[in-house]
């Protein structure tokens, strides 16, 4: 490997570092999203904390955590919360 590649690598790791601790990296867009409001989705669904966190396959404190704004969903379970949000019935195709 020559120098020039060499340094563009170094460079490109120290960007990392300062992109992974939060700060500006030029170049790099990041977009937040908006955290889904749990208690809200599982009101409108009419169904209590243990029966929804069973449904969607999480740990009763788990979903006790999203709740509270403790955690935030990610993943799936984002996607899955989504879903229930825009139709509350759809939390019944998981009763299968």
């Amino acid at each position: 490997m020559d120098k020039q590649h060499f340094d563009q690598l170094v460079k490109g790791v120290r960007e990392m570092k300062r992109h992974m601790a939060g700060k500006r990296v030029r170049g790099v867009r990041t977009t937040e999203l908006p955290a889904p409001d749990v208690r809200t989705i599982r009101e409108a669904a009419k169904i209590s904390q243990s029966q929804f966190a069973k449904l969607i396959g999480v740990n009763l404190r788990t979903l006790q955590n999203w709740e509270q704004q403790r955690t935030q969903p990610t993943g799936p379970a984002r996607a899955l919360l989504k879903i229930v949000a825009s139709n509350p019935k759809a939390i019944e195709a998981l009763h299968g």
